[in-house]
């Protein structure tokens, strides 16, 4: 098990081989089984992906669309984020799915939408039924402020990891901290386990990318504060600037095709930007490593919540319930290289599962502390 340990966190993308994000043709039935091939739901190869490290994925466990009941009715959705516009295609099957269900989505940074969130409950004009976002963080600062319902035990039940669900929202798609690197620029016996030793070694002066500017980024720093204090962050801080990192926009589009484009050695970020860059340049010199115990490899989940003021509370529940069947899970995994949060449905190819990673103990609802992190950050010089 350790040896496959170190060769699936040192190797993932070499191993990984083209995957796309396109969806697979000609298989009937939602789970590939027959039943639904009569009419035209989507079925299971219009959620899944597609590609190499696709092609051989069994049939997903846990509770399938057919075994939930209908949706059916008008929805509003905040979309905290969006990833790629792939949440949108996820509701987007899931109406097509249903003649009776419609939605409607409203997307803006999650942050920004939590504020939005807590501001309409607290003048009682709440505009949407459900919060879906891309970090605990925010799902945390909106349940905090008394803005969402209590989800119901059979949507809870669903989680199969009790870190990942409150009875205020469920995580819907895992995504662990990671570092991309370039192969032309660093072995992987170069690659540190540990974020101190990236911000100290001599090895990475000029050679790291960062998103100082991004949601994702700014989890990162609050798990850092809440694991080893404002001091012991700051000093962290400190000791990237002398680093002199590249300034990126985003950890997608940005850290992570520098790094695949050799402007930088190496970088910090969510999993799965740079395996999805991969997907594109699959030539790449490209690989992914991970750190241990430390705030450079702890766990977010993107999750959903039903709102306090909902028009219907109970599609809101029965959609997060959707979000969290063995369809929708196969589509977050396959499509967006997700941690599933459901048993029965596995990570896409060589990437490890949660439990081969060494992530801290946290708790996430500690990650909606973002606001002392930003001043944290301006503090030093990072931001303005």
């Amino acid at each position: 098990m350790r040896e496959r340990q170190s060769q699936t966190r040192r190797r993932f993308l070499a191993a990984a081989g083209v995957a796309s994000t396109t969806a697979l043709a000609g298989c009937s039935g939602i789970l590939g089984s027959g039943g639904s091939d009569s009419d035209d739901r989507p079925t299971l190869a219009d959620f899944r992906g597609s590609g190499e490290i696709v092609s051989d994925r069994p049939v997903p466990g846990g509770t399938s669309i057919e075994d939930l009941p209908d949706l059916e009715g008008e929805l509003s959705i905040y979309l905290g984020g969006g990833e790629g516009g792939r949440y949108t295609t996820l509701i987007d099957l899931l109406d097509q799915y249903y003649d009776g269900f419609t939605a409607s989505t409203q997307t803006q940074p999650s942050s920004q939408l939590a504020n939005v969130i807590v501001d309409e409950y607290e003048s009682g004009t709440t505009q949407a039924d459900v919060f879906w976002s891309v970090d605990a963080g925010s799902l945390a600062y909106v349940a905090e402020n008394g803005a969402t319902l209590e989800l119901s035990s059979n949507a809870r039940s669903m989680v199969g990891d009790d870190r990942f669900v409150t009875d205020q929202w469920a995580g819907v798609a895992g995504r662990s901290r990671a570092v991309p690197y370039n192969t032309n620029q660093f072995s992987a016996d170069e690659i540190p386990t540990s974020v101190d030793e990236i911000a100290t070694a001599d090895r990475f002066t000029e050679s790291i990318g960062w998103a100082p500017t991004y949601g994702a980024f700014h989890g990162f720093v609050t798990a850092m504060r809440q694991l080893r204090g404002d001091d012991g962050t700051r000093e962290w801080l400190n000791n990237m600037l002398e680093q002199n990192p590249a300034r990126y926009g985003s950890e997608y589009a940005a850290v992570s095709q520098g790094i695949a484009n050799g402007e930088v050695g190496l970088g910090l970020t969510n999993h799965y930007y740079p395996i999805l860059v991969f997907a594109n340049s699959p030539d790449a010199p490209l690989d992914l490593a991970f750190t241990e115990n430390d705030a450079g490899a702890f766990v977010n989940t993107a999750g959903a919540s039903v709102l306090d003021g909902a028009s219907d509370a109970d599609l809101a529940d029965l959609f997060v319930r959707h979000l969290l069947s063995a369809e929708a899970q196969e589509f977050l995994a396959t499509r967006g290289f997700a941690f599933p949060m459901i048993d029965g449905v596995e990570p896409v190819g060589p990437l490890p599962t949660i439990e081969e990673l060494s992530p801290p103990e946290l708790d996430l609802q500690s990650l909606s502390d973002v606001q002392p992190t930003i001043e944290l950050l301006e503090d030093v010089g990072i931001l303005s």
